[in-house]
């Protein structure tokens, strides 16, 4: 239901999520809203939501939600709204959900702010080669590295997701000039020219870009797609920044450039995910890993609660949803 007839009555609701997270997602004040709207079940239930459902008419789902299978779906006949308290639905999700005519709605636009500014971070560090730099430092002045080329330094980024757009948009107007290079098999160059980007093919991305940031989602054709081939042809000193899925990056191909001292690496995700104690990349003074902590954290979680609550308002008052899932988009979401 993206839009249509308010409903007279308040519908039934439940929140089926990890508890510890619903805490975080949903404090106590953002419950009361939410009780405002619906009849919501007094706590979230953590063990499935087969039992849960029951006769509820919205699922307010997030992290440790069970996928909704065409089981569980037979055991909440009366469901019509899955508003998910996260990001991506995709391990949540599939056909049976939409064959059922059931509305998908998902908070990745509030998600996507703080990827989106921990990448634009993690983008200006590597454009100044700061972990190069700091190794450097231990010994006194380092010697400051110096790229060849253009004043503009140049980002490749590669999809233009939600976030990889956003990404763009904030490279483009900012102080850094940074010209930049985007690839996407289904974006136009006159899309791309919109974005303030310059739509080009991967190789010559990754040959033109002193830094590369991965915005694809992790699909068969994407998995391994900056491989050892791809990563050889980015230039020397240059960096590799990755908030989006490991397995995008030959791990393999991207230590042994690491470990030549060839590249910088900024990696949010990693494949595997954690790496194994030992692992190169945990050790290298040019690689930072960091534990999947782009998305919200802390404080920021509340925005993925706030997010999901007035998704359920706008469906009680028959209103279109803002994060409105399609199920034709799903083989392309992260």
């Amino acid at each position: 239901m993206t839009a249509g007839a308010a409903h007279p009555e308040r519908p039934r609701a439940v929140c089926v999520m990890d508890p510890v997270a619903a805490e975080l997602v949903l404090p106590a004040d953002l419950r009361e809203r939410l009780a405002g709207l619906v009849r919501l079940d007094p706590a979230p239930a953590g063990s499935g939501p087969a039992g849960a459902l029951g006769d509820a008419e919205i699922l307010v789902s997030g992290w440790g939600c069970p996928r909704l299978t065409a089981e569980v779906l037979a055991e909440a006949p009366r469901l019509r709204l899955v508003a998910h308290a996260a990001g991506s639905v995709r391990s949540l999700v599939g056909d049976a959900v939409w064959e059922r005519g059931i509305a998908v709605s998902s908070a990745a636009d509030a998600n996507a702010g703080p990827v989106v500014s921990c990448t634009v971070a993690l983008i200006t560090l590597a454009a100044r080669r700061t972990l190069t730099l700091a190794a450097g430092y231990a010994g006194g002045w380092p010697d400051f590295p110096s790229r060849s080329g253009a004043d503009r330094l140049t980002v490749g980024i590669i999809g233009a997701s939600r976030i990889g757009r956003r990404v763009v948009a904030e490279l483009v107007g900012s102080d850094a000039d940074y010209r930049v290079l985007l690839y996407d098999p289904y974006i136009t160059d006159e899309e791309a020219r919109r974005l303030g980007a310059r739509r080009v093919e991967l190789a010559e991305l990754c040959r033109r870009s002193a830094v590369v940031s991965v915005h694809a989602p992790l699909l068969p054709e994407t998995t391994g797609l900056l491989d050892a081939t791809m990563l050889a042809l980015i230039p020397d000193g240059g960096a590799l920044v990755n908030t989006a899925r490991g397995a995008i990056v030959d791990t393999g191909a991207l230590t042994a450039e690491c470990a030549s001292g060839r590249l910088e690496a900024y990696l949010d995700v990693t494949a595997p995910e954690p790496l194994p104690p030992g692992h190169p990349l945990l050790s290298l003074p040019n690689v930072l890993v960091t534990p999947h902590m782009a998305g919200a954290q802390g404080s920021e979680v509340r925005r993925l609660g706030e997010y999901a609550v007035a998704e359920v308002a706008r469906w009680v008052a028959g209103e279109p949803l803002l994060g409105e899932v399609p199920r034709e988009a799903l083989p392309r979401l992260a």
